[in-house]
C-alpha cells in the first residue's frame, strides 16, 4: 500500500516534476515503518466474532484465534450493523487498540423551525442561544496543571520522570475531547428534541487573527474549539439536524434585542448592556441569540436560492 500510494504521488505530480530535488530525494530513500506503526487488515484476515467479542488476526506467524476485545454496547451495535472496509491494529502507550471503519448513514436533514446559537469561547467553552452556558473553568484547571506537571517532569529529566512524562502525555488531549463529546450531545439532543437547527460561529484562521499577551497565548492555542465544532457537526448529521456556520464578526457588541452594534455595549468580559434600548443580557447569550439569529438568516437566503435554482 506504501508504494503504490508513492508511484500514484509520482505520476499525479505531487512530488513535483522529474529532476526536482524533493522528488529525487523521496524516491532515493526506501520506505520505513515505525515498529509501533497502525497495521492494516482487511476482511481476508482479519474474523470478527462480535457476538463472543473476539476477533481473529491473520500474522505473519499464523492465524491468532479468539482475541478479545471489549467496547461498549453502543459501539458493538453500530459495529455489527455498519462496519465496513479495513480495520487498523494500533500499539499505543502498551495498550493495543483495533480501530474498525464504520459507515454510519446519515438521516435527512429536518428542515428547522429555528436555530439554537453557540457562542464559543475559553472561560465559558459553549454558550447557547437558550441560556445554557457550559464553564471551561474545570478544563482550564485541568490544563494548567498539567502543564505544571510537565514543566517539573522536564526540569527533573530523569528516567522515571520521562517514562511519567510519556505515559501523561495523552491525558490532557483526552480529557479535553469527553468534556467536548458531552456538550456536544447536549446541544445536538436539545435541537433535535425541540425541532431546530445548530449556528456555529465560522472561526476559520483565529489563531492567526487574535492577537494576545503571551500568558494568553498558550490558553489560545490548546484551546479546541474546532474539534468541539466538529463534534458537534458529525452528532448532527447522525440525527439529521441542520447545521450552518456564519460570520461571528461583532456578535458580542451587537444588541440582539435591537441589533444596535457599538463596542461600549460589553462594559466588561461577562456583560452585554445596550447603550441604545437599555436590553442587558450575559454577553455570551445575547451573542449566541446573534449568532442564532444570523443561522436562521443565512438558512433562509441559501435555500430561497435552491429553490430559485
Amino acid at each position: 500500500d506504501a508504494y503504490t500510494t508513492l508511484h500514484a504521488n509520482i505520476r499525479n505530480g505531487n512530488l513535483g516534476p522529474q529532476g526536482s530535488a524533493r522528488r529525487a530525494r523521496v524516491t532515493s530513500e526506501p520506505i520505513t515503518f515505525r515498529a509501533d506503526a497502525a497495521q492494516p487488515f482487511d476482511d481476508r484476515c482479519l474474523s470478527w466474532r462480535i457476538d463472543a467479542r473476539t476477533v481473529s488476526i491473520w500474522t505473519t506467524a499464523g492465524r491468532v484465534r479468539d482475541v478479545a476485545f471489549t467496547a461498549s454496547a453502543e459501539q458493538l451495535a453500530t459495529l455489527a450493523a455498519h462496519r465496513k472496509g479495513e480495520s487498523d491494529l494500533v500499539r499505543r502507550d502498551g495498550m493495543w487498540f483495533l480501530i474498525a471503519t464504520c459507515d454510519v448513514p446519515d438521516r435527512p436533514i429536518t428542515v428547522p423551525d429555528a436555530f439554537v446559537g453557540v457562542d464559543l469561547g475559553i472561560a465559558t467553552i459553549a454558550t447557547t442561544s437558550d441560556g445554557d452556558r457550559h464553564s471551561g473553568k474545570g478544563l482550564n484547571a485541568h490544563r494548567h496543571r498539567q502543564r505544571r506537571l510537565r514543566r517539573r517532569l522536564q526540569a527533573k529529566a530523569t528516567k522515571s520522570a520521562k517514562r511519567l512524562a510519556r505515559r501523561r502525555r495523552r491525558k490532557e488531549a483526552r480529557f479535553a475531547a469527553n468534556i467536548n463529546h458531552t456538550i456536544a450531545k447536549q446541544i445536538v439532543t436539545e435541537a433535535e428534541r425541540t425541532g431546530r437547527g445548530i449556528a456555529l460561529e465560522d472561526l476559520g484562521g483565529i489563531r492567526e487573527r487574535v492577537r494576545l499577551r503571551k500568558p494568553q497565548r498558550v490558553t489560545l492555542h490548546s484551546w479546541s474549539f474546532h474539534q468541539l465544532g466538529s463534534f458537534i457537526a458529525y452528532k448532527a448529521a447522525r440525527a439529521g439536524v441542520a447545521v450552518i456556520h456564519v460570520d461571528p464578526a461583532y456578535a458580542s457588541q451587537t444588541c440582539s434585542s435591537c441589533g444596535h452594534v457599538d463596542k461600549r455595549n460589553r462594559p466588561d468580559q461577562a456583560t452585554f448592556a445596550c447603550t441604545s434600548c437599555g436590553f442587558a443580557e450575559h454577553a455570551d447569550v445575547n451573542a449566541a441569540r446573534n449568532i442564532a439569529a444570523r443561522g436562521a438568516a443565512g438558512w433562509a437566503v441559501s435555500h430561497a436560492a435552491d429553490d430559485a435554482a
